[in-house]
């Protein structure tokens, strides 16, 4: 199966990147041993990277499916901390919890930052400091703003950048998928590594699941894809997709066929408000003092389940 050099890092990657956000509590819940059999059928059918973060809480589907495989696996995770201290205690407990000493890649994920370069320096710091110790072998910046990826083809202490991109531009905050594909080749020129979020705009774009795939896979400088996996069927059609620019159309039929969105609980919701704060789509309000999401701007991330304390919102 071919694979494809990210950036400069030396890595060598499966452009099919497997993204555990939906496997955990903010999304499907399902548990460690049920997502570790996921990730597991998909390292045995190919794929070597992982994408993971603090907030997802999937430390432990991956640590499933690593138990007694031997094959290459590179894992990438990121930090959403405000200051250097919490950036390392993250680095740090994931690294316990993954029983690993070091990440291939972890990144500043900056989602609502438009620079990240001036509001979370002490954060980029201190994932340098820790590449410098070995816990981290590539510094990376997730975003999803066109300004800040742009930015970090100007700073080579960031070797691998992870913008968001969809062919509606569904979730960009400051410009449309047009303006971010400029970005990501000032990256690809620049030497980075890329490798593109929310192709299907979080599930948004399932109905255009190939096209929209298709799209983001011929961006050009794109190394890559992560993409949300909740099925073996789901794993094989795309690994077909990326490689052979195949579709089994009674397949696809079915994939595409399916519907997500966001839960919230009315009846539990508080209306505090801190949903609005994690939510970088600007698509949540509280009308009656009940949360509420408008469907055409949510991106359904999940980070306003992870933000809720009352546990009441969730995508399904």
């Amino acid at each position: 199966m071919k694979k494809v050099t990210l950036g400069n890092t030396g890595l060598s990657i499966n452009p099919l990147i497997f993204g555990t956000l939906p496997l955990g509590p903010l999304q499907a819940g399902l548990t460690p041993e049920e997502g570790g059999r996921l990730i597991r059928h998909a390292l045995e059918q190919g794929v070597n990277m992982l994408d993971t973060a603090e907030l997802y809480q999937t430390y432990p589907h991956i640590r499933a499916a690593l138990n007694g495989y031997k094959g290459e696996v590179l894992i990438v995770s990121k930090t959403h901390a405000p200051d250097g201290a919490q950036a390392r205690a993250h680095v740090e407990r994931g690294l316990r919890e993954l029983g690993m000493e070091r990440f291939d890649i972890v990144h500043l994920h900056g989602a609502k930052i438009a620079d990240p370069f001036r509001e979370r320096k002490e954060v980029l710091e201190e994932l340098l400091k820790m590449k410098e110790e070995g816990k981290i072998a590539h510094v990376g910046l997730s975003s999803h703003y066109v300004s800040a990826i742009r930015k970090a083809a100007d700073h080579p202490e960031i070797e691998v950048v992870h913008p968001l991109i969809n062919m509606t531009g569904m979730g960009i905050i400051d410009g449309s998928a047009e303006e971010m594909a400029a970005s990501i080749r000032a990256c690809k020129e620049a030497g980075k590594g890329i490798y593109a979020m929310k192709a299907l705009a979080g599930g948004n774009l399932i109905p255009q699941a190939r096209q929209a795939i298709r799209y983001v896979l011929n961006v050009a400088g794109v190394d890559g894809v992560a993409i949300g996996m909740l099925s073996e069927a789901e794993i094989d059609a795309n690994l077909a997709l990326f490689h052979d620019n195949t579709a089994d159309e009674e397949t696809w039929k079915g994939l595409e066929s399916r519907r997500r969105r966001l839960s919230i609980m009315a009846n539990f919701c508080k209306g505090c408000g801190k949903c609005l704060d994690a939510c970088a789509s600007g698509a949540l309000a509280v009308t009656d003092g009940k949360a509420q999401a408008a469907e055409d701007a949510c991106i359904l991330c999940g980070y306003c389940a992870a933000s809720c304390p009352e546990f009441v919102i969730r995508v399904v």
